[in-house]
């Protein structure tokens, strides 16, 4: 079970978050969708639960591709988000949750394909995570995560977790990809194919669909202005007169459960 005190920050951010972040060029980016769907090696057989699926931009991405898609998410505004962006699609073979993620409230064995995008940062602890996501998988099935590839020299990475602490309070730690790609082994899974991509993106955009307290918009805005000199971040940036556009990177990984 989540942490009530973070199950509290969650809930206000993501209420607060439910339309601007589902609406966000980078989530709602196709061609980054269609590089997940076609890692996941998706298909007309498959029935998919998306975990802390959000606005439900990824469950409506592979309801395009699969047999019928599922979301699970702890906000109930983002889940009426995905009701509605659903609807707008006309996709019908979908279906939600309102829910925590430890444990997940089905059967084992229960789907072909469990993903995640950009959640693995949020949970307290992943791995325990990835095990439930293991667990409602069906044996020869594939599980899915994808998330924010942190640098992998260990001081940028806490500059960029600080950074992301201030920008979103529910912000956990975003981990390096090798650091991912390891809890695959520790849950009983072989190790992932890795792919991925770049969330690219512009600063004031991002921080017009956060929700940070007083004051620290600007600290973050310090924080973007000292990386472009000195990469303290340890993410692409450039500065376009006085816009600054950033290129986080994504990493896809994809592991087949087990047959026996």
């Amino acid at each position: 079970m989540t942490n009530p005190s973070h199950r509290d920050l969650i809930l206000d951010q993501f209420s607060r978050q439910a339309v601007p972040f589902s609406t966000a060029p980078g989530i709602k980016d196709e061609q980054a969708l269609r590089l997940i769907i076609e890692a996941a090696g998706a298909g007309p057989r498959d029935t998919v639960l998306d975990v802390a699926c959000g606005g439900g931009i990824v469950v409506c991405a592979f309801a395009r591709v699969v047999k019928h898609a599922t979301g699970i998410d702890l906000t109930p505004a983002m889940l009426d988000r995905a009701r509605a962006y659903a609807a707008e699609q006309g996709i019908t073979n979908v279906s939600w949750k309102q829910g925590d993620v430890l444990p997940l409230p089905y059967p084992d064995g229960s789907f072909s394909l469990v993903t995640s995008r950009f959640a693995f940062h949020h949970f307290l602890d992943p791995k325990a995570v990835l095990a439930e996501m293991k667990r409602v998988c069906t044996p020869g099935g594939r599980v899915v995560v994808i998330d924010t590839d942190a640098s992998a020299d260990a001081v940028k990475a806490a500059e960029f977790n600080r950074m992301e602490k201030l920008r979103d309070p529910s912000h956990v730690r975003a981990m390096p990809g090798a650091e991912l790609k390891s809890f695959f082994a520790g849950v009983g899974l072989p190790a992932p194919r890795v792919s991925g991509y770049r969330l690219e993106g512009e600063l004031e955009s991002l921080l017009g669909r956060s929700f940070p307290l007083p004051g620290d918009a600007d600290k973050i805005r310090e924080i973007f202005r000292a990386s472009l000199a000195d990469d303290r971040l340890g993410i692409p940036m450039s500065r376009e007169g006085d816009t600054i556009r950033y290129a986080y990177p994504v990493a896809i990984l994809v592991a087949d459960k087990p047959r026996a």
